[in-house]
């Protein structure tokens, strides 16, 4: 079965021995509740004593991710893509303990919950996800006041929470030192200017979507520059039908601009530091189309750019934030449903979320690899055991069909292989002409999977007496 490696990391052997069967469980049954999860009684006291125990707090656990993404990423170009959810607790609102690491949230019915602000880390040439850099987790605090009470806007930006993209990216930096290169990617709340004249390195870049448009050397406004700047190029870009804006799927042209441009320090920025950087400023912008809301991206970006080729790379990167996006479906309400969690203590809810986050990067590199040429493949046994495996072959024979459409056309053994059978169990049809199994699907087989394991194993011992 599929164990995480805590080894050392509680600094006790129990507790290490603990969190990988934990993590196990949470791999093989998809779901949040505890007492689905454990196999007896005994496990289920021991999960709920694990997750309350003050040795394994959150620090340790992202210690542990990060720790082992750093040795994935050595030599390599990375993305590492940051973005914010909420995990809401309003419906458990009675029974949690507002002492226990949760807050107030913005939600009109008086809710509680905390916030988690990932960085996941991608390869950048094949978008393969390689796990997390860092977990950053926080709650405001209960009756928190509003931010004109607060003053917020003259407040140091290490008192608020949008320092959560410099402490994060300098996080990173250090869990990442041994990569090639990494590009930070951050939506518009990134567009920091402590960032741009801080962050970035030999080493280090950022890509940020432009929230604000800034003032230039010349004293112009970016986005005016940018956007009369010449045209680089043009390319067609394949979009999704989005059932909350009510859109249709489409093919979008897209008309890319590029320029380097130095910018100014705000006026109201006191900071002591650089007061002009230079960047890269891209705009993807869509062209001859009637919908509503069409693509327009403005980015800005430290990696340097030169032509359109360099640029559509750019672009191509920003887009992969599809990846953390689906991993904050996958945490909620598409998936483990974080939060619906029984458990009373917010502490133990926030080290269960990044437990699964851990899983989830599994279940996430099962879908990536399956859409791999062959040769770069992984083995089944990078996540599934030797016995797993036999009763995946058992299994796979009853779901191939007669034709050769309906049979698992991957060399056995392999975890593309596995994935297939997986995905039939999930309810995938097995056609290559279908769209490839998600995540959601991986983990309805997985869950069916266990199931049939578990009374595999049975027979198995049975047989053997």
């Amino acid at each position: 079965m599929v164990s995480a490696r805590y080894d050392d990391c509680f600094g006790d052997k129990r507790l290490d021995k603990r969190g990988a069967q934990l993590h196990a469980g949470l791999f093989r049954t998809s779901v949040h509740s505890i007492q689905r999860i454990a196999e007896h009684r005994s496990e289920q006291k021991g999960f709920y004593r694990f997750l309350k125990n003050d040795k394994v707090c959150e620090d340790k656990l992202t210690k542990e991710l990060a720790n082992r993404c750093g040795k994935l990423t050595k030599g390599k170009i990375v993305l590492s893509i940051q973005d914010t959810t909420e995990v809401n607790l309003f419906r458990h609102t009675n029974r949690i303990d507002k002492s226990s690491g949760v807050g107030d949230i913005a939600d009109s019915r008086g809710g509680i919950g905390f916030m988690i602000h990932p960085s996941l880390v991608i390869d950048a040439l094949s978008c393969f996800p390689l796990g997390f850099s860092d977990i950053k987790m926080w709650n405001r605090s209960i009756d928190m006041e509003d931010k004109h009470e607060r003053d917020y806007k003259n407040l140091p930006i290490e008192d608020k929470e949008s320092y959560k993209w410099v402490e994060s990216s300098n996080k990173t930096k250090e869990a990442l030192k041994e990569a090639k290169a990494i590009i930070i990617v951050q939506d518009r709340e990134g567009d920091i200017f402590d960032q741009f004249a801080d962050i970035p390195d030999e080493q280090t870049f950022l890509l940020i979507r432009s929230q604000f448009n800034r003032r230039t050397d010349s004293n112009e406004k970016l986005w005016t520059t940018l956007g009369k700047s010449t045209v680089l190029g043009q390319y067609e870009l394949q979009v999704t039908a989005d059932s909350r804006r009510n859109t249709s799927a489409r093919t979008a042209t897209i008309e890319v601009r590029g320029i380097e441009i130095t910018i100014k320090r705000p006026k109201n920025n006191k900071k002591e530091g650089a007061k002009l950087v230079s960047i890269y400023a891209i705009e993807a912008k869509e062209i001859n189309t009637t919908v509503k809301e069409p693509i327009h991206w403005r980015l800005a970006t430290t990696w340097p750019v030169n032509g359109f080729e360099d640029c559509a790379c750019v672009i191509e990167w920003y887009t992969w934030r599809w990846q953390i996006e689906e991993l904050f479906r996958t945490l909620k309400k598409e998936g483990y449903n974080i939060e619906a969690s029984e458990l009373e203590n917010g502490w133990a809810i926030r080290k269960l979320a990044i437990m699964m986050m851990d899983v989830i990067i599994k279940l996430m590199q099962m879908r990536i690899v399956y859409n791999r040429p062959e040769e770069e493949g992984q083995e089944a046994a990078s996540v599934f055991s030797e016995q797993e495996q036999h009763c995946l072959e058992e299994t796979g024979r009853r779901l191939e069909g007669k034709t050769k459409q309906l049979q698992n056309p991957y060399q056995p053994k392999s975890l593309k292989w596995a994935v297939w059978v997986i995905a039939r169990l999930g309810g995938w049809k097995g056609y290559k002409s279908q769209r490839p199994p998600g995540l959601t699907t991986l983990q309805e087989g997985l869950n069916r999977f266990y199931a049939i394991f578990n009374g595999w194993s049975i027979q198995k011992d049975v047989g053997t007496r």
